[in-house]
Formats: C-alpha cells, sequence, structure tokens
C-alpha cells in the first residue's frame, strides 16, 4: 500500500472542502472494498476523506410513503430493519445473500453502491485491463471468461458487476440522491447510476462527478406482492453470484425481475417484465436478447432461465 494522508469530516461541506483540497481524493466509510485495492495498488488515492461521522446514517420514511436510507447506514442494519424485512424484503434477502455477517456489520450502503468489480483481470495489475489502465485492453477477452457478463459489454469491457443489493434496488426502482461538491444536491435513478463500458474509454462505471458524495437511497412506496431473491454460485456462502434474479411478483401473475451476475450492471428490462405471465422462457430470451457470451459463459444463458424459472416457480407456491 502506497502512503496517504487521512482526514476525519463532520459534514458535508467539510467533505467538500477536502475534496478540493485534494483533487483525487477518495470518501471512505468501512472500506471494505476500497481498502483492499488500496492494498492491491489498483487504487492509489494520495488522500483519504472519511465520512462515517456524517448524519447519513437512518433509515426514515419519506411523504409519499416510501423509505430513505442514509448512505451510512450498515447493511446488516438496513437488512434486519423491520419495515425493510415487511415492504421490501426482496432488498432484505439479496443483502443476507452478499458477503459474510462481519462484512455486513461494516459495509455501508453508499460503498455497496460504488463495489468495482471482482473481475480476476482487474485484480491482477500483472495483466491488461481497460478498467484498471484504460487502453491497455481486455485480458478477459480470450482469456478464462466463465464468470464474466454476457450482456451490456462492449469492446473495452465484459466484467460483470459484482453486487447483490443493487440489484433489488433495480427491481424496486429506487433512487440514488448525491450532493456535489459546490452543494448542488441531485437523485440519480438506479437504472441510471451504473453505466455500461460501451466501447469508449475509459471505462466508466458509476454515473458521479468528481468529489460527488451519496448521501441516501430512497426507495418508492412498497409494490406489495411476493418479493424473492435467487442466488446461483460456486459454493453456498461468500461467493459472488454466477447468475442472480430479484423479483417482485403481485398475486395476478404480474411483477418485476432484475438480474444479477450477467451483466456489466444489474440488469432490467421493462419489456420483460411484461412477459413475465408467458413464463421463464419468454422473460430470459427478452432480458437477454442481444446477449454475447463467450464460449466459456455460455452456460448463463440457460442458467439465466432456469432460475428465473424456479423464482416464478416458487412466486407460484
Amino acid at each position: 500500500m502506497k502512503p496517504f494522508s487521512y482526514e476525519r469530516v463532520a459534514t458535508p461541506a467539510a467533505a467538500a472542502a477536502a475534496f478540493a483540497a485534494h483533487p483525487g481524493a477518495r470518501f471512505i466509510a468501512g472500506g471494505t472494498n476500497l481498502l483492499d485495492l488500496m492494498k492491491l495498488q489498483i487504487e492509489q488515492p494520495a488522500h483519504l476523506i472519511d465520512v462515517q461521522d456524517l448524519p447519513f446514517a437512518q433509515i426514515e420514511p419519506t411523504a409519499d410513503g416510501g423509505l430513505r436510507i442514509g448512505a451510512l447506514v450498515r447493511n446488516t442494519a438496513l437488512a434486519a430493519d423491520p419495515r425493510v424485512r415487511r415492504d421490501y424484503a426482496v432488498l432484505s434477502k439479496a443483502i443476507v445473500a452478499g458477503a459474510s455477517a462481519q462484512l455486513r456489520n461494516k459495509a455501508t450502503v453508499g460503498g455497496n453502491l460504488l463495489q468495482r468489480t471482482r473481475c480476476p483481470y482487474f485484480y491482477d495489475t500483472n495483466l491488461p485491463c481497460n478498467k484498471r489502465d484504460p487502453g491497455s485492453g481486455c485480458s478477459a477477452m480470450g482469456g478464462i471468461s466463465r464468470i464474466h457478463a454476457v450482456v451490456g459489454t462492449g469492446a473495452a469491457c465484459i466484467c460483470p458487476f459484482p453486487g447483490d443489493m443493487s440489484v433489488a434496488l433495480r427491481v424496486l426502482d429506487a433512487a440514488v440522491e448525491t450532493v456535489q461538491t459546490n452543494g448542488i444536491t441531485r437523485s440519480i435513478p438506479i437504472a441510471d447510476f451504473h453505466l455500461l463500458p460501451g466501447d469508449t474509454l475509459p471505462v466508466g462505471e458509476f454515473a458521479l462527478q468528481p468529489g460527488e458524495l451519496i448521501t441516501g437511497v430512497v426507495l418508492p412506496p412498497p409494490l406489495g406482492g411476493k418479493h424473492l431473491f435467487h442466488k446461483v454460485r460456486d459454493r453456498a456462502s461468500y461467493a459472488f453470484a454466477l447468475v442472480s434474479v430479484a423479483a417482485v411478483i403481485q398475486p395476478d401473475g404480474t411483477g418485476r425481475i432484475a438480474l444479477g451476475g450477467v451483466g456489466t450492471k444489474p440488469w432490467r428490462s421493462e419489456a420483460a417484465d411484461k412477459l413475465i405471465p408467458n413464463g421463464a422462457k419468454a422473460v430470459a430470451a427478452q432480458m437477454l436478447e442481444n446477449a454475447m457470451p463467450t464460449d466459456l459463459n455460455h452456460y448463463k444463458i440457460l442458467l439465466t432461465e432456469r432460475t428465473i424459472a424456479a423464482v416464478l416457480a416458487e412466486a407460484k407456491g
């Protein structure tokens, strides 16, 4: 790990001032992903701004009947909140399916949104990676690509998005609230928050401006119905999804589905949602209509269909 300076701030204004004084600094709260990347020298910030004392650690009702989740709410607290378990159970189930209890105790909602890929080529600094070193190439293309994305890929990158929480937020149509260094706040639909790699460099990941700080996540009023989360992985715990399905299914058979493990971002198709009454095959075909699998991850096409089928069967009881 390279040397860096550190400061702890107590207000959003102080965080903005600290970033202005140290361009290229990184915000840190739980640090469950950032510290690992710093140890490997993938991330090399010269300055860290600790934001864990900011007033963003509450879960509060909104005027329209939804919930506002502060960016510093720990994953364990979010998954255990009675309102989340009752009205947004898919979110609680997705969080519990990810990581270990120790990591969930430390990890924050804001940090979870900003997880970087677990592509092994991204983590190996001896190999080319456009996400780590724009223009160097993508080692996954033509390499061992069993875990990689089949949709949302581009000429520059095929790495999968690793998170579980964000897949549930996508099916719930959440919004990410932020504050910029000039004090201006905005709300970013979760559908737009994670970026596709596309064909250009550098490979973007998040719809944030330099120094923009996540302050919370807003959930719309409850959807009702059955909330389900199925995660297929190589082992039963502490493993990233090969395919995951977050779903909210209504009693009449309509609903919403989002996928993890198959895309470069949490993957959802509103057109596919309309096909849920037609069954898993129709839904999967629509969601993966532009899939470009490799020889090693082509299995994800059928695995996605079968996982959706399992979710729909569970929804029917």
